[in-house]
């Protein structure tokens, strides 16, 4: 397909990996002849990571401002029912403006469309030669209902599909008691129900359910697998969900194409650090500039001392640096990362700290990690908090060694930047990371340990902190192996190739 205008959406607002790979993959795009309009959300002001100008600056880009729908949130109003609507979530988090999609009145659901009509029409959606859209999200809806004779590829990136498996496992713990789950609020509320037809697994998800907040699942879940059927072609980040998108979706398997995320390899690349350089680096993320934050959800509210300095990087500088990066969602399993770190301490014949880098402010699943780390007596752990996109490339290669406990991950960002910039990556065997890590025996360029598995991953922690060696060699091979594998303009053919894929496909089915 010879490059032509490419109208790409993404519905959310710069703060997660999809914002990341939608800018790379757009300039990746442009670097090869096609021309990159973007329509997105945005929050905040000039100058902020979640400003959609900001973040995307050097892209033609179209956004709704969804700040006045925050701002009316915090008076008590609904951010999804706003003039420029607040985009609903695929996770269900306490307090936050953006409530999980299966808790949004269906009656919005042309107020969440019809909203992006006019930002795509700016973009050029009349002359478009392909949309790619990223996420099923309403977007689709608006795109599919005004321009349904351009090709359509849905770019889905994980979350979606788990969303959709999340309210099935719901709706099934509904079905055994014969109800909807519109009906379970009221029947777990007022306790009407017999839970001794339940298993375990369905238990404890009756009881760790806010019910409340999945009484329209099914009619979301319909919505999307509608949305992905309109589609011309769908792409996916790893075989794993290419499978589970084939089988959750109900797509022909033709229809789906696996182009694994690329990374940045002129950005994130190694680096070396003069005499007091690396404290320099480390005293302005958390002394001069602190922006962790706690259950008060104020960036800034965790920070340090100058004398902190010497417990993270040693008197010497000779600790190693431990680093996580991500948000604070259940997936991420920063709770389980914080007490196999405490297990490891114990038993480290070197030193080590652990650097907390993330956690969009105000948003987390579960204990709050800041919570946890002080439950339980943790020392020689910090929180940078959330630095946007910037700072990270020289963050990775301030670090030792990078850690991501997260499970069924689909084909996660971070984990391709660090191997870029030769740091060694342990995370779970799992999502992704299986495709990436260590996929030569003899060079190894992490490690992998089974999910949700403490001990597993305080093994690792104390392999990689007590071998300063191995360390080293593995984080050589990563950063060769990203150099020759990992590009963004190595995905550029298969991107096309999907393009193709979605222009033959175009009129085969009917569109709404």
């Amino acid at each position: 397909m010879a490059a032509g205008k490419i109208v790409m959406g993404l519905l959310f607002f710069p703060r997660g990996g999809s914002a990341q790979v939608t800018r790379y993959l757009a300039a990746a795009l442009g670097d090869a002849g096609w021309s990159v309009s973007l329509v997105a959300g945005s929050v905040g002001v000039p100058g902020q990571g979640t400003h959609g100008p900001t973040f995307f600056a050097g892209i033609d880009l179209q956004y709704l401002d969804y700040t006045a729908a925050v701002a009316a949130f915090e008076t008590g109003a609904s951010a999804v029912a706003a003039p420029v609507p607040m985009p609903p979530s695929y996770e269900d988090r306490q307090g936050a403006p953006d409530p999980v999609l299966a808790a949004v009145d269906p009656a919005l659901a042309d107020h969440l469309s019809s909203a992006w009509e006019a930002p795509f029409a700016a973009a050029g959606a009349e002359r478009a030669d392909v949309f790619h859209l990223h996420h099923l999200t309403s977007q689709h809806d608006a795109v599919a209902r005004n321009w349904p004779h351009v090709p359509l590829v849905a770019h889905l990136h994980g979350t979606e599909i788990k969303l959709i498996e999340a309210i099935e496992a719901r709706a099934a713990v509904a079905d055994a008691f014969d109800l909807t789950l519109a009906q379970m609020p009221d029947a777990v509320e007022h306790a009407t129900i017999d839970t001794g037809t339940l298993d375990q697994e369905q238990l404890d998800l009756l009881l760790s359910t806010r019910w409340s907040q999945w009484r329209y699942g099914e009619f979301w879940r319909d919505r999307l697998r509608r949305r992905a059927a309109v589609a011309d072609h769908l792409v996916v980040v790893s075989p794993s969900d290419r499978a589970t998108a084939i089988s959750v979706l109900d797509v022909p398997p033709e229809r789906v194409t696996t182009v694994p995320n690329g990374v940045d390899t002129d950005l994130f690349r190694p680096r070396h650090f003069g005499p007091g350089a690396l404290r320099d680096c480390f005293r302005q993320w958390l002394v001069e500039d602190p922006q962790g934050w706690d259950e008060s959800g104020v960036p800034g509210s965790v920070g340090y001392q100058e004398a902190d300095l010497d417990r993270l990087l040693g008197r010497d500088g000779d600790t190693t640096v431990v680093m996580f990066v991500g948000r604070f969602t259940a997936a991420k399993r920063v709770s389980l990362l914080l007490h196999a770190f405490a297990q490891a301490q114990v038993r480290f014949r070197c030193s080590a700290s652990l650097l907390v880098w993330g956690g969009h402010p105000g948003e987390w699943e579960g204990e709050h990690p800041v919570t946890v780390a002080r439950r339980i007596g943790l020392d020689g752990v910090f929180f940078a908090g959330w630095r946007g996109h910037d700072d990270l490339p020289e963050a990775l290669a301030a670090c030792d060694v990078v850690v991501m406990p997260s499970v069924n991950d689909s084909y996660p960002q971070t984990a391709l930047e660090a191997m870029a910039v030769g740091r060694p990556v342990i995370a779970t065997r799992s999502g992704g990371f299986p495709l990436m890590i260590n996929l030569d025996p003899f060079r190894p360029t992490g490690w992998l340990v089974g999910p949700d598995d403490a001990n597993g991953l305080a093994d690792a922690l104390v392999e990689a902190v007590d071998d300063p060696d191995e360390l080293t060699r593995r984080g050589t091979a990563a950063h060769a192996f990203a150099q020759s594998n990992m590009s963004w303009a190595s995905r550029v053919p298969l991107f096309e190739g999907a393009y193709a894929a979605a222009r033959g496909h175009k009129g085969e089915e009917p569109h709404y």
